[in-house]
């Protein structure tokens, strides 16, 4: 692959990053240090959510008060994302990496010893203002790796990412039940510690670059347009989804968005290049990628829900918090097992194919259950499925933008594809959580029709990510646009 490098002739990026110091780097040491950061983000996306009600009771605070924990991450990840990416292109993204890996790192020391809600909310914040590792760790691959070792490690990378949010579900329970909620911070505080000193230590900075400035106004916008839509969307059920602090901030950032776009497209130097949306690769990936956010969460929600009701109902499974969790990892490990394969699909069809297998994939996993879940084998058969199609398809988006676009937009398009997911996952929890809520008896237990309907909800979400992947382009189409852009190899 090769692109002229700020300063330098046209050559592949991987050797230019070799020469500039006399020696090339370790890309396999590179590739552990990014995995393990994106790792540590995922996993303490999702670890707090099953422990939120033990946290709220040890606080003392309510459960509307306790989803804050779960809201100031995602607010702070979906507004920083964006910015922290565009920096990584600008100054390199090496340096901002750092940057971010110490916000991490700070914002999960700060959480293991919060004394108080308060404090534990700053805490989370910062640590979803590292959301732009996925970005950053996407353009470091493409920039210090070999063209052919690209398409398997950002399907790993991406697998890493899909992987952590089921790990974070998985372990809350143990940690909780056998330690305590303070241990859900200590334990990725080790792993965020490593990959920054691996950052720090044993990773050059990036030869490519796109140096401008950063746009304040855009950023700004795009801020509120996102504070506005996740808070709508995270605070819904306890407001009302028909109440004016809903419907309005509804408004508010859909108004935001409209102004966002129109800003970006008369700046000279604009925080997201609107004319990459125009892109069939990107905007078909981006539609996947907020399908699958979606689908990943609604499983989250569901497959735990229904898992740890009482049997004497006659269609829960009486598991603990912990064996639930244990029936999420059939999900974890072929997420494990299809993003790399993604990747090697990936150099020899294209983005197109592993990208459509993962939609059909999460489909099927979707409706099997939502036609029966009485059984055991079941609920397992739908959670393999779902880890092969969100494994394909989200390695795939990732494959697929960066074939889309120029190298050194790379950051700012796969930041794009990240608040895509992150959305997803938001609406996601959120509209299944209110599918039980408002599906339960007198008691408060979820009806067997919430689940029956949650499971046809998300398999019907499902079907827009066929549809996106039909549309996608193919073989040919992808190798126009590369040559268009220079790219070889």
């Amino acid at each position: 692959m090769s692109q002229t490098i700020e300063g330098t002739a046209s050559v592949p990026i991987s050797q230019a990053a070799a020469t500039a110091d006399g020696h090339r780097p370790n890309t396999t040491l590179i590739v552990l240090y990014l995995s393990l950061g994106g790792l540590s983000f995922a996993v303490l996306q999702s670890l707090v959510a099953p422990a939120l009600a033990t946290i709220g009771n040890d606080l003392n605070i309510s459960t509307s008060d306790a989803s804050w924990i779960l809201t100031a991450y995602l607010l702070a990840a979906a507004v920083l994302t964006p910015i922290f990416a565009r920096l990584g292109d600008m100054i390199g993204k090496r340096k901002v990496l750092i940057i971010v890996l110490t916000l991490l790192l700070v914002g999960t020391l700060l959480a293991a010893l919060a004394p108080s809600l308060g404090v534990l909310i700053v805490a989370r914040a910062l640590q979803g203002a590292a959301g732009a590792i996925m970005p950053l760790s996407i353009g470091v691959v493409r920039d210090e790796l070999p063209h052919d070792k690209v398409g398997v490690t950002i399907g790993l990378l991406s697998a890493i990412f899909g992987v952590g949010a089921g790990v974070g579900i998985v372990a809350a329970g143990p940690i909780v039940e056998n330690l305590s909620w303070h241990w859900l911070f200590w334990l990725p505080a080790v792993l965020v510690a490593v990959a920054l000193a691996g950052v720090i230590f044993g990773m050059p900075e990036s030869p490519v670059k796109k140096p401008g400035k950063l746009d304040l106004l855009g950023a700004t916008i795009l801020g509120v347009s996102l504070v506005s839509i996740l808070l709508s969307i995270s605070e819904g059920s306890n407001w009302g989804w028909g109440s004016f602090e809903t419907l309005g901030l509804l408004a508010l950032g859909a108004i935001t968005l409209v102004v966002f776009v129109l800003v970006e497209l008369r700046v000279k130097e604009p925080l997201i290049d609107m004319r990459l949306m125009k892109i069939r690769g990107v905007w078909t990936a981006h539609i996947v990628a907020l399908v699958f956010g979606f689908a990943m969460f609604g499983t989250f929600v569901l497959v735990p829900t229904l898992l740890q009701l009482p049997t004497e109902i006659g269609y829960g499974f009486g598991k603990t918090v912990s064996e639930a969790g244990l029936f999420l990892l059939p999900t974890v490990l072929m997420m494990i097992v299809a993003g790399p394969i993604a990747g090697i699909l990936v150099r020899k069809t294209g983005p197109k194919l592993p990208m459509l297998i993962g939609a059909f994939s999460v489909t099927a996993a979707f409706i099997l259950p939502a036609l029966g879940h009485g059984a055991i084998w079941q609920v397992v058969v739908s959670g393999i499925l779902t880890g092969i199609g969100i494994g394909l398809a989200l390695a795939s988006t990732s494959n697929a933008i960066i074939e889309s676009v120029p190298v050194t937009q790379t950051g700012e398009a796969i930041s794009v594809n990240t608040i895509a997911r992150t959305i997803g996952s938001s609406i996601g929890t959120a509209v299944i959580a209110a599918l039980i809520t408002s599906h339960s008896t007198d008691q408060g237990l979820p009806m067997d029709s919430a689940f029956t309907i949650g499971f046809w909800a998300c398999a019907g979400v499902a079907v827009l990510a066929i549809l996106a992947a039909l549309v996608a382009p193919t073989v040919r189409q992808r190798n126009q646009r590369k040559l268009a852009l220079g790219i070889t190899g």
